[in-house]
């Protein structure tokens, strides 16, 4: 939507401070306090309200490039970190001092150097997942983290610095992070019949998708053209998105978390080039066979491979945006879709999607089901941004947001809801502009502009965060170039601070999210219960699957036009 056609207003930083020389990543904790920062001499964290650094963990030739944050107790935080060499590490920051605990990934072979391409510490520190390559082979790591016990070796560290009377880091054995399981790409039992999409030969559930998945792949290989072909090889490394999910009602691992509603139950991964969706318990029991690869214990089909995905804030939800324009939102209390949308208006893959925060007031508090609208942001690679608003007894509908880009300097390279900004998205371009825009009402709220003597720095990856408890945006800007610089100080990269307090028009969609909204999801004991839930649901959303069945078989149609076009071009050449 154009600008013009919007309701705008403008929006300056408040404040600003100097960050230490190439700061590539920026992180804030849960509750607001602090702010982590990573740069090329190692990390430090930074006081959010005074914006002063109260602790630091040096070491040269050491340049941290991504960074976590995450509160593990009162006053304790764990920080994730991966490094310019694919390092992982987890480090405490603790009564103002900073504690490595834990190399991740620590390289005791050159021949077998293990690379970390992406780390994730759960919320509460309870558990981390990294994924791993090596010599070619990629896997998923989750991790087991003890926290009890290094809460008291971070008070331990305390008193013997005290007696001490050293600033210094002491030596403290830290107690090692332990691997809950080691996830690797699903594999068909041997002696599986692998004929054609249609002619799996396997009775078993699992096995069976499992195999629709390699015949799926290597029936598009097949058609496929020898230059198509090479490139497939090159890219032929699968790369896994993995997700932790929270307790969510009745569903399976769930019932004896319910008084923790912080920990993790399970975590969800998807491979790239798969169809499917996979569930992994993360507390199960133990079996005769340790080292006997893990099998999921939930999957979850889709009609198209995955392209993206996300997981709703209140971890009831989890969307997958698919090949060929399809959106598939999951719903983990009925383990039912619980809409799938057709973007007919694509115009070219999905690149990334989000969850937009949205939570209307509900006008009957007797309301055991209430019709909560699910709001959903898709972003297409060819920079075309997409709103879908689906729930239960919705009609679903998906709309444009924002066209293709003419110019490619106004491609998105953010795209992130605000969590306390109800319906609204921030969304950074390549040529720097920010903006505020609103998913209900399809309409650009605010411009934020820093001043004329700086850019956003690196806007193709820009490096921000978001404090929900001061509802400001941090984020990093360097000097414009035209601009001629006074002193050594002003040359060097600025922290921006916005205040969206401070902005009249934004003061309307300032809300505070809901207490604790796992602890309000729905659980049940029985299967009745279950049951009933789920009856309830396909009730509501009866027009809504008629309409979805007569989509897909229109959009099966198309697809054996398609397919037996391939074949005869195959069969001619």
């Amino acid at each position: 939507m154009e600008a013009e056609n919007s309701r705008q207003e403008t929006l300056g930083p408040s404040g600003a401070t100097q960050l230490p020389e190439s700061t590539n990543c920026l992180a804030c904790s849960e509750d607001g306090r602090f702010l982590s920062l990573g740069h090329s001499q190692g990390l430090s964290v930074w006081c959010a309200s005074s914006l002063t650094c109260v602790a630091d963990w040096l070491e040269d030739r050491l340049e941290i490039t991504c960074i976590q944050m995450n509160r593990m107790a009162e006053l304790a935080y764990l920080l994730g970190t991966i490094d310019d060499m694919g390092v992982a590490r987890v480090f405490a920051y603790h009564c103002d001092s900073i504690h490595l605990l834990s190399v991740v990934n620590i390289m005791e072979d050159i021949n077998k150097r293990s690379i970390c391409l992406t780390f994730e510490i759960s919320q509460g520190g309870h558990y981390g997942a990294a994924s791993i390559s090596c010599n070619g082979a990629v896997w998923l790591e989750v991790y087991r983290f003890p926290t009890e016990t290094w809460l008291k070796e971070l008070e331990m560290a305390v008193s013997q610095t005290q007696e001490q009377n050293s600033s210094g880091d002491v030596d403290v054995k830290w107690s090692p992070l332990s691997v809950a399981t080691k996830i690797k790409p699903p594999k068909i039992p041997e002696g599986t019949a692998l004929e054609g999409p249609g002619e799996v030969q396997t009775t078993d559930f699992l096995t069976h998708y499992l195999a629709v998945d390699i015949v799926t792949k290597r029936h598009r290989h097949s058609l496929n053209t020898n230059e198509e072909k090479s490139k497939e090889t090159n890219e032929s490394l699968r790369r896994c998105t993995q997700h932790f999910l929270l307790p969510c009602g009745q569903f399976p691992g769930d019932g004896k978390e319910k008084s923790q509603p912080e920990l993790p139950v399970a975590v969800c991964v998807w491979w790239s080039g798969s169809h499917n969706l996979f569930q992994y318990l993360l507390k199960k029991a133990p079996t005769s066979k340790p080292d006997a690869e893990p099998m999921p214990d939930v999957l979850w089909p889709n009609a198209k491979e995955i392209l993206c995905s996300a997981v709703s804030r209140c971890n009831c939800y989890i969307a997958l945006g698919l090949d060929n324009a399809l959106v598939c939102v999951w719903d983990r209390r009925s383990g039912s879709p619980l809409s799938v949308v057709i973007i007919s208006a694509a115009d070219s893959a999905f690149s990334r999607m989000q969850f937009v925060d949205y939570w209307p007031a509900c006008t009957d508090d007797s309301q055991t089901f209430p019709v909560a609208e699910v709001h959903l942001l898709v972003v297409c690679k060819s920079g075309a941004i997409h709103t879908i608003t689906t729930g239960q007894g919705t009609q679903s509908c998906a709309m444009l947001l924002t066209e293709r880009p003419k110019d490619s300097g106004d491609l998105s390279t953010i795209t992130a809801s605000v969590p306390f900004l109800q319906g609204l998205f921030l969304q950074v371009q390549r040529d720097g502009k920010m903006f505020l825009q609103d998913v209900i009402n399809k309409q650009t709220v605010c411009f934020l502009m820093p001043p004329k003597t700086h850019l956003i720095a690196t806007s193709c990856n820009p490096v921000y965060a978001l404090n929900s408890q001061q509802q400001t945006l941090l984020i990093r800007g360097d000097q414009d170039p035209s601009y001629r610089a006074s002193s050594k100080e002003d040359s060097q990269s600025q922290l921006f601070i916005f205040h969206f307090g401070e902005s009249d028009i934004l003061k309307q969609y300032i809300a505070s999210p809901p207490d604790s909204p796992r602890q309000k999801t729905l659980s049940f004991d029985t299967l009745e219960e279950t049951c009933n839930l789920y009856l309830q649901q396909r009730a509501l959303c009866v027009d809504e699957r008629n309409k979805a069945i007569t989509q897909t078989w229109k959009k099966l149609q198309e697809t054996a036009v398609m397919a037996q076009q391939g074949h005869s071009r195959a069969a001619a050449s």
